[in-house]
């Protein structure tokens, strides 16, 4: 098994994340400070930062109403607040699967399942997110079908999406999108091309599963139904 996956299974992070502990060093494989690819065979002591880690036996998965104010990762680098922040300590060995940006609010996803974190997070399974959105000023339908088109951000043209108007105003208009890229600060930057900014970003959706009933911050078990649909996706 490679290290990244090996790493995943034992609940440590995802494997992209697997991938910068091994670049940074802080990964060994009886003893020795291991490389990207290597692989781990029966019998071998994984270590990170100096604490042994093993593939875990069972999983756990979860679904967070995740509040504004946070980043999605387990530790962060400038120090800020992290979604780890609003566990019990007993859950602490889950991770977040993909990222919401720091004033991005709405569904994520916890586990320590590094298959289906793979899986939901690559972009080749194109699985579809959908966001509630508010904007600084009213959006004209052509701007509205820019984005349902594809919209040229950071020199490369967006895929085509969904876009379905909920309400417009004199001062701001609100819509639903469904993408199925995941690109850093993706709708913002959708909706900068245009001409115009978001003021509020939620995701209310992956795939079919629907953020309802939590609280900013709560978190709830996904049922056995869900954790199978999430897995089918």
């Amino acid at each position: 098994m490679r290290i990244n996956k090996y790493l995943a299974e034992s609940g440590v992070c995802s494997r992209r994340a697997a991938d910068k502990l091994i670049l940074d060093g802080e990964v060994k494989i009886n003893g020795v400070v291991c490389e990207l690819g290597t692989e781990v065979k029966d019998g071998d002591s994984v270590t990170v930062n100096g604490k042994r880690v093993s593939p875990v036996k069972t999983f756990d998965y979860y679904i967070m109403n995740k509040p504004k104010g946070y980043v999605c990762t387990v530790k962060d680098d400038k120090d800020r607040k992290t979604v780890m922040d609003l566990l019990p300590n007993n859950m602490k060995r889950l991770f977040p699967v993909g990222r919401l940006d720091y004033d991005t609010e709405g569904l994520l996803i916890l586990t320590n399942d590094g298959d289906l974190t793979f899986k939901l997070t690559h972009p080749k399974n194109e699985i579809p997110k959908t966001y509630s959105v508010k904007t600084e000023k009213p959006m004209m339908e052509q701007n509205l079908n820019s984005l349902r088109s594809g919209v040229y951000i950071d020199g490369v043209k967006t895929k085509k999406c969904s876009v379905k108007l909920v309400e417009t105003t004199k001062s701001y208009t609100k819509f639903n999108i469904t993408i199925t890229e995941g690109k850093n600060r993706q709708i913002r930057k959708m909706v900068e091309s245009v001409g115009n900014n978001v003021t509020f970003l939620k995701r209310i959706k992956i795939g079919e599963l629907q953020l309802t009933g939590l609280d900013r911050g709560e978190i709830r078990k996904l049922s056995l139904s869900e954790i199978e649909y999430l897995k089918m996706l």
